[in-house]
Formats: structure tokens, C-alpha cells, sequence
């Protein structure tokens, strides 16, 4: 299969390169690195995306930027960031890309852990995780062709603990190979409008 991977070179999106390398072509996209540069968030950006790549397989998607703050320091501006970004960004490629992917090929969108074990600062994160979540329920029953959608929901990576455990008090970090595991079952099996989620 031919398969994209936006948010490549993220801690996610190598896992997932990985994984499906093995078996598959792989084409890196993402807003400041790879093979081709988009940003998911501006429509555009992805239209010029699919039209420069051709028929893909499969996408999958390990991007999407959110604000992290005490929730008194929310406002509308940095709850947007992540509906636009995270949230957006993911839905706006399976909507431009439902005729440019190959029939009964597949999306595989990425949410998190923080929309049902939640940290302090992460509310605007809960709050896209959530949201694709409910995208991915409701519109996997109305894709064409035979397309399938679903969502992993991976809770923080061992390799990303360095970086953010401190944010994660008493979290498990989960094992690159399971989360890996869980985008070869979205790309690579049959199941559809379904939250993968990995603990």
C-alpha cells in the first residue's frame, strides 16, 4: 500500500513509520518536515497535498497542535488553537480526501489519553480528543466507497516520558511497539468508526 503519514517525524508518527514501513510505502508529510510540507489546518495546504501525491491507500494522521494552561488562563483563542489544528486539521483531511484515496482504502486520525484520564492543564486537549472521537462515530457510517475511518487514542508514549511525564503523574507510558501495533490494525484490518484506544 501506498500510505501517507502526516506528523511524521513526531514521537507518534515515527512509531507508526516504523511499523508500516515494513510492509508498505511510506510518504512523510508534515508542517516543517518530510517529503512533501502541509499544514492541515488551512484547507488549501491539504488539497495541494493530495493533488501533488496522487492515489494513496491510506492516511494516517499523528499531528495536531493544542494549548496546554490552567483552565482560568482559557480563553476562546487558545481553545481554538487545538479545534483548528488538532481537530480541523484531521477533519479536513478525510473530507478532502474521501475521492482521492483509493476505494475501501482508510483514515487512521490520532487523539489521546486526556479525554477520559485527564491532567491538570490538558483541558483543551480533552476537549479535541473528544471531539474526533464523535467525528470519527459519526461519519465512518456515512464514507463512500467503502472507505473506513477510526481514531487511535494512545495514552503517553514511554519515549515521550522524558519529555512530559512530569505532566502525567501516575500515567502508565505505553510501548511504541503497542501503539504502532494499533495504526497496523486500523490500516491494515477491517474495523471502522472505532476509537483504538491504547493504555
Amino acid at each position: 500500500m501506498k500510505i501517507i503519514v502526516i506528523g511524521a517525524e513526531g514521537d507518534i508518527g515515527k512509531t507508526v513509520c516504523q511499523e508500516l514501513g515494513a510492509r508498505h510505502d511510506i510518504v512523510k508529510a508534515g508542517r516543517t518536515k518530510g517529503d512533501m510540507l502541509v499544514d492541515m489546518a488551512d484547507r488549501a495546504s491539504v488539497d495541494a497535498m493530495y493533488a501533488k501525491v496522487g492515489e494513496v491507500d491510506a492516511v494516517v494522521s499523528t499531528a495536531g497542535e493544542v494549548h496546554f494552561g490552567p483552565l482560568d488562563e482559557f480563553d476562546e483563542t487558545t481553545f481554538m488553537l487545538g479545534l483548528r489544528n488538532k481537530v480541523m486539521g484531521q477533519v479536513n483531511l478525510v473530507l478532502a480526501g474521501m475521492d482521492k484515496i483509493a476505494e475501501g482504502g482508510s483514515f487512521t486520525l490520532t487523539s489521546g489519553v486526556l479525554d477520559r484520564d485527564p491532567i491538570r492543564m490538558g483541558a483543551g486537549a480533552a476537549t479535541a480528543n473528544g471531539a474526533l472521537g464523535g467525528f470519527v462515530v459519526g461519519a465512518a457510517i456515512e464514507m463512500p466507497r467503502g472507505l473506513r475511518l477510526n481514531v487511535v487514542s494512545p495514552g503517553m508514549l514511554e519515549v515521550s516520558a522524558p519529555r512530559y511525564g512530569a505532566w502525567f503523574p501516575g500515567h502508565d507510558p505505553v510501548s511504541s511497539v503497542r501503539v504502532g501495533r494499533a495504526y497496523a490494525k486500523s490500516v491494515e484490518g477491517a474495523i471502522t468508526g472505532q476509537v483504538i484506544i491504547v493504555e
